[in-house]
């Protein structure tokens, strides 16, 4: 065997507290930082990571890939089974394990993640045995067999819903948490057919094939069309990699004391420091971050879950000491018990990462030395924040989330190619969409701003529209898209592709025509930056 297919004979990485792990480069910063989070123990379900060496094998040579993974995933298999007392595809006990990408670099929701791998006709009685939860059990599959034909196949998800929302009808119900195990089980059948007729293979019931499988369709989407794309927006390398990060399920789909849910340790938007959540009870990882979905339960809780809300706020403490600046955590809750899935550098607007900047050195988290490396790239002198001054005849039509302050204004555009033509003659554009999907990053890095019917502040797209300093209002319920006719509604509300509109993000206000704007300037905080430079001295 050559040197380069051995390589990777010694990139697994167990992520439990005692273990030394490899570096952020081998393990992918997300197995990284879980196997921190471990050390300071917080509560991070068992899992491993299969280093980035397989993936940059993969791209070069799968069949020599796939040899040199399968010994190294089954020993790391078998430890994470003998730590949890589960097995994969054990009919009485079985494990459930999540399976997402995670290269040396964040690129949030531009790789591909699969949950619930491990369920099948054998281990669904075993799940239900464990938990006691029939509800739980037939929502999880139904979840599997729909990701795994989008994801391990590239199935339209279009026809998934239309399916689902027979089912919805059928019923008398508006949402898919609303469905009582009998029904989610008869949708389950629906679904297994469907999966079949649309890719041509039957829903595998071998649950380490379907661990092989999401494993492979992990490492292909490093390649994916919206991956290649953020690399080149932020000049990242194509042949570094991603890791694999294999965890055991936790489920936020438990019940009324479960959810799943995004927190920032400060505001990325404003930059204040806050707990910024988006919470939705009843809900796996994906349904918040997807774009798919309004996560709207955070106010209920410190209420609902006060001792697990407490602990997200211990969390959120400990880690800012940790990694010394704003950190954005994926996290579930499990029957009142919180599990941490994710942290990383919070993506930030640049007038937040100011702010984060300055506050963190007057409170002694970081020095002026490493807060200037941090805001280098941005062009402070520049650095405004747009308000409204006047509607003039501009009216408003309708009100939404905002995931980015400031005021924009632009043509509608239903589409990337919608940008790009209005770009081409020198006019701004509003990406306006039903969902938010980091499918359209080329469109959204284009755009002047981002509207969309559904989805949260913390959903991927949301994120990268953020970070790319995007004004950005999402979870618009009064917004319908029709692709056909090229128009929208707002409110009762028609436009057409290429009206004008003006997004409010700081007061969550859409308006048909153009507001009028004003700006300000963060002068304190420019100043205070200054005179680090001063103090620095010449560089």
């Amino acid at each position: 065997m050559s040197a380069r297919m051995q390589e990777p004979a010694s990139q697994v990485f167990p992520i439990a507290p005692l273990e030394h792990g490899g570096s952020v480069e081998q393990m992918g910063v997300k197995a990284f930082n879980l196997l921190r989070m471990a050390r300071l123990g917080l509560p991070v379900p068992e899992g491993f990571a299969l280093g980035t060496a397989f993936s940059r094998l993969h791209l070069t040579d799968p069949q020599g890939a796939a040899a040199a993974l399968r010994p190294s995933l089954d020993q790391a298999l078998q430890r994470l089974e003998r730590d949890t007392k589960l097995r994969l595809g054990d009919a009485r006990r079985p494990l459930l394990v999540s399976v997402r990408s995670g290269a040396a670099v964040s690129m949030p929701g531009m790789m591909d993640t699969l949950l619930d791998i491990g369920l099948t006709q054998r281990t669904l009685r075993g799940l239900l045995r464990l938990t006691g939860n029939p509800r739980l059990v037939w929502d999880s599959y139904r979840r599997l067999i729909q990701s795994f034909a989008e994801t391990v196949h590239g199935a339209d998800p279009a026809a998934f819903l239309e399916v689902t929302q027979r089912a919805l009808a059928r019923g008398g119900h508006a949402e898919v948490r609303e469905l009582d195990f009998l029904q989610l089980a008869s949708l389950c059948e629906e679904l297994l057919e469907l999966h079949e007729e649309l890719t041509g293979h039957r829903f595998p019931q071998d649950a380490h094939a379907q661990l092989d499988a999401a494993v492979d369709a992990v490492l292909d989407s490093w390649q994916s069309e919206r991956a290649r794309a953020y690399r080149s927006l932020h000049m990242l390398p194509g042949d570094a990699g991603t890791a694999v990060t294999v965890q055991r399920m936790v489920f936020g789909n438990a019940g009324g004391t479960s959810g799943a849910g995004v927190a920032f340790t400060r505001d990325p938007s404003s930059g204040e420091k806050r707990l910024y959540v988006d919470f939705l009870f009843g809900a796996q990882g994906e349904d918040v971050v997807s774009g798919r979905h309004c996560a709207g339960d955070a106010e209920r809780l410190p209420s609902d879950l006060p001792e697990a809300f407490r602990q997200l706020m211990r969390a959120q403490a400990a880690l800012e000491r940790e990694f010394r600046d704003a950190q954005e955590i994926e996290f579930t809750i499990e029957e009142g018990r919180l599990y941490l899935l994710q942290t990383r550098t919070a993506k930030r607007t640049p007038w937040a990462a100011l702010r984060v900047a300055v506050e963190q050195v007057r409170e002694g988290l970081i020095d002026s030395a490493t807060a200037l490396a941090r805001l280098e790239g941005i062009e402070l002198g520049a650095l405004v924040q747009t308000r409204v001054s006047d509607t003039g005849s501009a009216r408003a039509i309708g009100r939404a989330t905002a995931a980015a302050l400031g005021v924009t204004s632009g043509r509608i555009a239903l589409d990337a190619d919608a940008v790009r033509a209005f770009a081409a003659r020198g006019e701004r554009a509003i990406l306006v969409r039903n969902d938010t999907s980091t499918e359209d990053i080329a469109a959204i890095a284009a755009a002047a701003g981002l509207l969309a019917a559904a989805g949260s502040r913390t959903a991927h797209a949301a994120v990268v529209a953020r970070q790319l300093g995007k004004v950005s209002l999402v979870g618009c319920t009064g917004l319908a898209v029709d692709a056909s006719s090229r128009s929208i509604r707002i409110n009762g509300h028609s436009l057409r592709e290429g009206d004008l509109i003006s997004l409010d993000a700081n007061e969550g206000v859409i308006y048909a025509g153009e507001a009028q704007v004003h700006t300000e300037r963060p002068l304190e905080w420019l100043a205070e930056v200054a005179l680090w430079r001063a103090k620095s001295g010449p560089a």
